[in-house]
């Protein structure tokens, strides 16, 4: 079938999530569209999309599923049997149902997601657990299962794409609620940056100083746009969890692949 064009549309608190989904889209060697639904001000775009375009979903993982916050806006788009590839990105734990509740919200949609992959990217909360990736391994692989995918779409039949099977259960799991969550020191300047930024509309506009920890996702994206460096969790909380899970989840994991050509 024939490819019109793509569109990436992602769900990216601190750039990792769409650096890896650039790594994916950018080895189709055709220009992408790239929809960012992270900032709050997304919480009610719609698109939709036709048969002969490939739309690529690409969240985070926290907690063994994608931010609440991603699903619904990820929901919004609507395909008319579009094909679609869909990226959970993990921190080296685990993906648990996040690849499956994003393959689940594509078919919802209208879409028909041919192909799924959980690459790993540099863990946000612990960032010495997979320290530095995606690398240029990841990398290799993400461009090798680009051209999978796009060698599939070529030979196939709009009507003949098939969905593979992922990891994953249903029900869900529950949607954990992450310990740690960022915080402004006095350093802060009211600046209101990380405000505009936050996915969650969690932090105060008027007092940027003040969060709403019962909206917070501890996505950590204030502390990365923060241009004074006032943002952050509590240093000794952190690295004690830390070196607990760099000593259980520190060995190196392999991005997983899903689709059902003949590789």
């Amino acid at each position: 079938m024939q490819i019109d064009r793509i569109t990436c549309v992602c769900f990216s608190a601190t750039g990792l999530t769409q650096k890896t989904a650039d790594l994916f889209t950018d080895a189709f060697g055709a220009p992408v569209k790239k929809v960012d639904i992270t900032p709050f001000s997304a919480e009610d775009v719609s698109l939709s999309f036709g048969p002969s375009e490939l739309v690529v979903f690409a969240a985070p993982v926290y907690g063994g599923r994608i931010p609440a916050a991603a699903a619904r806006r990820l929901s919004h788009l609507k395909g008319n049997h579009t094909p679609a590839v869909v990226l959970a990105v993990y921190g080296n734990r685990d993906y648990d149902d996040a690849l499956l509740e994003m393959q689940d919200i594509a078919l919802a949609g209208g879409f028909v997601p041919v192909a799924a992959a959980a690459p790993v990217a540099q863990h946000s909360l612990m960032p010495r657990v997979a320290k530095g990736r995606p690398d240029e391994k990841d990398a290799s692989l993400l461009a090798a299962f680009a051209k999978r995918v796009q060698q599939y779409l070529r030979q196939a039949d709009a009507q003949e794409l098939t969905v593979p099977s992922v990891k994953g259960k249903r029900p869900y799991q529950a949607y954990p609620k992450i310990p740690f969550q960022p915080s402004a020191s006095s350093a802060c300047v009211k600046c209101g940056v990380c405000a505009q930024a936050c996915p969650t509309g969690a932090i105060s506009l008027e007092n940027p100083s003040q969060t709403d920890a019962s909206r917070c996702i501890s996505c950590m994206r204030c502390v990365a746009v923060c241009p004074h460096h006032a943002r952050g969790i509590n240093k000794l909380l952190q690295g004690v969890a830390q070196a607990a899970f760099l000593l259980k989840y520190g060995a190196r994991k392999e991005p997983e692949f899903y689709c059902n050509d003949k590789s």
